[in-house]
């Protein structure tokens, strides 16, 4: 078969298939959990998806993965893309209503979850009443069959009549709930055609021993494609952590012989924590790409990481909803900052109106959808018209393009704020903190953190001057522990005079937020 036969078996789910016909014996996953090689993940893809459509499950119906970073998440993964379904891996950190809600509003008619998830699965079943059937992963739930029992009586062959799936993906709602990006998709082959320039990016050596390293998440886009999706679809086995530990990254990357790592700022950071001897105790030398995104990179946490690892970094500047840029290490080195040169057709800095600003000056940043594919998000026509402009789309960044063509981003939306990667909208956190008996008006803003590159702070009016201090605080604090998600919790709350609003009385909580950014700055009163 040639390269181009590989692509034409990805175009319908089946890029697995193609491998485990020549290299079947490769591994394919490698976690605690067990490892497949590539015969055995395409066989048990092939099970699920015969599971899937003997369960009902149809072309573009629904199905919602609860699952951490197992073998399980892989073969589910591969399974539904090649039955026409679409697939919405479920971020487990969030509280049990709100994974009911994303089961629901996705309108899955299927839901594989991990046991250890009690609550969120009986939230769900309450809620979802489109589901049609459950099961449960590494245990027994109420009201679920087995994964390993349902899948077992189906046949692992190739499957009959293969048709591409989609993934789609939520991100946080501006109201507190969180929207799914859902991908028009005009041709199967488009979805391949459009992550090419990561895959060239990449360098596989497709019949060498490389081996790629899943650091986060799966629920989360940039682990799922740069860590599961492409290395695999490339013939590359991925190992799967479970969860992230900076020396525990480094005995994984030396025990396999890791040439492929996706990362955020967060771990460059707690990377770069470790004690000289723990970062020398490890072989790192086959490591030869580094891809890193998802939020702002402190400009000498990136030298340091070029410094240890060598000028591999590549980073990536892009959304849930669609690709920005690229940069290389040579490219970043002569201009530090830089999230990469852009195509002018394709990424857009503009002022409020949507008109293109000059270069050097500060705007909204504006990039197209991956591919040219166009999204919605689901069932929110209203949020969709409000987050495009004639073919663009804006999740809020600022910055300004040079001379040369290479975008700088300068800041944030203050509607938004980046820890560790993770997009978390303030409004909600404002819900909870305003219910508080004690408050009486409050915002929650994103100030800078040296390891979380920005974290939640509370900014608060109480109801009686007298009462505000720390007693106040930890009792705040301990009220947002119990409504809100660990995630989402406010780090610290600071107590004024007054929240800064319009004349609508909407928050300006950019004004909040520029006097945390400032180091001269203080909290207005």
């Amino acid at each position: 078969m040639s390269w181009d036969d590989l692509d034409q078996a990805a175009s319908v789910g089946l890029s697995t298939a193609w491998w485990a016909d020549r290299a079947p014996d490769r591994l394919a996953i490698i976690s605690p959990h067990g490892d497949r090689s590539f015969a055995e993940l395409d066989a048990q893809a092939n099970r699920v998806a015969r599971a899937l459509r003997s369960g009902g499950l149809e072309a573009g119906d629904g199905i919602a993965l609860l699952c951490p970073n197992r073998t399980e998440f892989a073969e589910v993964y591969f399974g539904a893309l090649r039955t026409g379904v679409r697939l919405t891996p479920v971020n487990w950190h969030l509280r049990p209503d709100e994974v009911a809600y994303v089961v629901a509003n996705s309108k899955a008619k299927a839901l594989v979850a991990d046991a250890r998830f009690v609550d969120a699965c009986a939230a769900a079943l309450l809620e979802a009443t489109n589901l049609v059937a459950c099961w449960s992963v590494g245990g027994s739930l109420d009201g679920f069959r087995r994964y390993e029992e349902v899948i077992s009586a189906f046949e692992g062959s190739l499957l009959e009549n293969p048709e591409l799936g989609d993934t789609m993906l939520y991100t946080s709602g501006t109201t507190g709930r969180p929207k799914g990006v859902r991908r028009a998709m005009t041709e199967p082959s488009q979805a391949v055609r459009g992550w090419k320039v990561l895959v060239a990016a990449f360098d596989f050596r497709r019949d060498a021993e490389d081996c790629a390293l899943a650091t986060g998440p799966l629920y989360h886009s940039g682990p799922l494609n740069l860590c599961l999706a492409i290395p695999v679809n490339n013939g590359i086995p991925t190992v799967l952590m479970e969860r992230w530990d900076a020396e525990d990254m480094l005995r994984l990357m030396e025990r396999h012989g890791v040439t492929h790592v996706f990362c955020v700022p967060t771990m460059f950071r707690r990377l770069l924590a470790l004690p000289e001897d723990v970062r020398n105790r490890y072989q790192t030398s086959k490591l030869r790409f580094v891809i890193h995104g998802a939020a702002p990179c402190p400009v000498e946490d990136k030298r340091a990481m070029i410094d240890w690892w060598g000028p591999i970094l590549t980073e990536i500047y892009a959304a849930t909803e669609g690709m920005g840029s690229l940069v290389s290490s040579a490219e970043w080195l002569e201009r530090p900052g830089t999230v990469g040169r852009v195509d002018p057709e394709r990424v857009r800095v503009c002022d409020a109106d949507f008109k293109p600003v000059p270069a050097g000056e500060v705007g909204t940043v504006f990039l197209q959808p991956v591919g040219g594919a166009d999204f919605e998000y689901f069932g929110e026509k209203e949020k969709t018209r409000d987050a495009k402009r004639d073919g663009y789309f804006s999740v809020g960044d600022m910055g300004y393009v040079d001379d040369e063509g290479y975008l700088f981003l300068t800041g944030r939306s203050a509607e938004v704020v980046i820890s560790g990667g993770t997009n978390i909208y303030p409004a909600e956190i404002d819900s909870v903190l305003i219910a508080h008996p004690a408050v009486a008006d409050a915002a929650a803003v994103g100030v800078p953190d040296p390891e979380w590159g920005e974290v939640v702070k509370a900014v608060v009016v109480p109801v009686s001057e007298g009462v505000a201090g720390e007693v106040l605080a930890e009792q705040i604090l301990e009220h947002c522990r119990r409504e809100l998600p660990t995630f989402k919790v406010p780090r610290s709350v600071d107590f004024v005079d007054e929240i800064p609003r319009s004349d609508a009385g909407k928050i300006l909580r950019r004004r909040l937020r520029d006097a945390y950014v400032d180091p001269a700055g203080s909290p207005p009163r």
